[in-house]
C-alpha cells in the first residue's frame, strides 16, 4: 500500500494544471461511482491526475493505475478495503478494462464502502460500455473526446475563449476580436489538434500507435477476433480514409476483404464505438431510431492527414471536422435535403465558392463555408463549429 501512495503522490505532483480541459467543469465529481470514458489518447489519465490535484487531500486521496504489476498479486477490492481503514475517501482507478471481472469488483466496492467515493476511466470503449451494463444502478459514465479546436488554441497558445452554444453560432457572435487570425491556427488543427500530444514531435508516431492498438489488440480481444480477423479491420480503416466520403456497399466490402457480409456492419459498429470512425445515419424516428448508415467518416480530421496520405479530400475534410465537433453536444444525422441535419436545421458544408441551392428546399438551414473568416445572414465560417466545448 505504501508503494502505491508514493506513485500516486508523484503523479499528482508532476501533472501540469495550466490548461484543462472543458470536460473537467462538466463532469458532476460529486458522483459516488464515475466512469471517465473514450478512445486512446484523449488525456484521461491527465483530467484525473488535475482534479486531485486541485481538490482533494493527498491523506484521504489514492490514484492506482489497473495496469500496475501490483494487481498481478492482489485484489482490487482488498487494496480498497486497506485504503479505507487508512483514512481513504477517494478511490481513482485509470486503465480499468485491464482488471480482469473489473465491473464485478467495483460493484462489490460501491457496496461495501458506502462512504468511498470512486472514479475509474478506461480507453477500451467497448470493454467498458459492456461492463458499465452491469453498472447501471450504480455508475454515472461520463464520455471524453479530443481537443475542440477552442482546447486548441487555449492548450497551444494560450488563447483563452470561452465556448459558444450552437444558437450564438448560427447568430454569427463569434467574432475576430476574440481570435484575430483564425485560418492558419484552423488549419494546424486539422492536421494535429485534436490529440492532447499534439505538441510532441513524435506526434504521428504516437497516434499511429493510437490506431493500431485499438484495431489490432482492443477491438478483436472485445469480439473475441483472430489475428487476421484484426488485420482485416485496418484495410477496412484504410478503405474508409481513402474515400471521399465513403458510402457504405456490405456486399463490395465483404467481397474485397473476403468476409462475411453479415459481419461488416459490425466490424463497423466496433470502430465507431473505439473512437475510429464516424457513421452519419439517416434521421429516421421511432422504432428504427438508429436509422440506415448513409456515410462513413474517419472520427476526426487528424486521423484524416494521418491515414489518407495523397488521397485527402477537402470535402471530406470538412464533413468530418462538422461532425466531430457537432456530436459531442447535439444529435446529428444524414440529411436528405443537405449534408447534414441537427436539431431539425439542415447543413451544407463547403469552401468559400460553394452556393446555398441545396438550401431551397430547407424551411431552416445554414451554408458553412471553409476558408472565410466571418459569416453573414446564414452563412457560418467551418473553423466557428470549433467552439462549441
Amino acid at each position: 500500500m505504501e508503494t502505491l501512495f508514493q506513485y500516486s503522490n508523484k503523479l499528482i505532483s508532476e501533472v501540469s494544471v495550466e490548461f484543462v480541459r472543458h470536460a473537467y467543469n462538466s463532469i458532476n465529481w460529486n458522483n459516488r461511482m464515475l466512469g471517465v470514458i473514450g478512445p486512446r489518447g484523449v488525456g484521461k489519465t491527465t483530467l484525473l491526475l488535475q482534479y486531485i490535484k486541485n481538490n482533494l487531500s493527498l491523506k484521504e486521496t489514492l490514484y492506482v493505475t489497473a495496469e500496475d504489476f501490483y494487481f498481478a498479486n492482489n485484489r482490487l477490492i482488498d487494496v480498497a478495503s486497506e485504503f479505507v481503514k487508512w483514512g481513504g475517501k477517494h478511490l481513482f482507478i485509470d486503465e480499468i478494462h485491464k482488471y480482469p471481472d473489473w465491473s464485478n469488483e467495483l460493484k462489490l466496492l460501491y457496496d461495501y464502502h458506502p462512504d468511498l467515493k470512486i472514479v475509474f476511466s478506461g480507453s477500451s470503449v467497448l470493454d467498458i460500455k459492456k461492463g458499465s451494463a452491469d453498472l447501471s444502478r450504480r455508475a454515472v459514465m461520463f464520455y471524453m473526446q479530443g481537443l475542440s479546436f477552442r482546447e486548441y488554441l487555449a492548450f497551444a497558445y494560450q488563447l483563452r475563449i470561452r465556448p459558444y452554444t450552437l444558437e450564438e453560432i448560427l447568430a454569427n457572435k463569434l467574432q475576430l476580436k476574440d481570435i484575430p487570425h483564425p485560418l492558419p491556427l484552423f488549419q494546424e488543427y486539422l492536421k494535429k489538434g485534436y490529440y492532447p500530444f499534439a505538441a510532441e514531435e513524435s506526434f504521428q508516431i504516437k497516434l499511429m500507435q493510437v490506431v493500431n492498438q485499438t484495431l489490432e489488440v482492443d477491438i478483436p480481444s472485445f469480439a473475441n477476433m483472430n489475428v487476421s480477423t484484426g488485420r482485416k479491420l485496418k484495410q477496412l480503416m484504410a478503405i474508409v480514409a481513402e474515400s471521399v466520403p465513403f458510402k457504405p456497399n456490405m456486399s463490395k466490402i465483404a467481397e474485397l476483404l473476403s468476409i462475411s457480409r453479415n459481419n461488416v456492419g459490425d466490424y463497423f459498429l466496433y470502430m465507431e464505438e473505439a473512437g475510429m470512425i464516424m457513421q452519419a445515419r439517416n434521421p429516421t424516428e421511432g422504432i428504427r431510431a438508429l436509422g440506415k448508415v448513409e456515410k462513413i467518416y474517419l472520427e476526426n480530421p487528424n486521423l484524416v492527414f494521418s491515414l489518407a496520405n495523397q488521397h485527402q479530400d477537402k470535402g471530406n475534410l470538412r464533413e468530418t471536422f462538422f461532425m466531430n465537433q457537432l456530436k459531442v453536444t447535439h444529435a446529428i444525422t444524414s440529411s436528405p435535403i443537405a449534408d447534414f441535419r441537427v436539431d431539425g436545421i439542415d447543413f451544407e458544408i463547403g469552401g468559400k465558392n460553394k452556393s446555398g441551392k441545396q438550401l431551397s428546399q430547407s424551411k431552416n438551414g445554414y451554408l458553412v463555408k471553409d476558408d472565410i473568416e466571418t459569416g453573414y445572414l446564414n452563412t457560418i465560417p467551418l473553423w466557428n463549429f470549433g467552439f462549441l466545448y
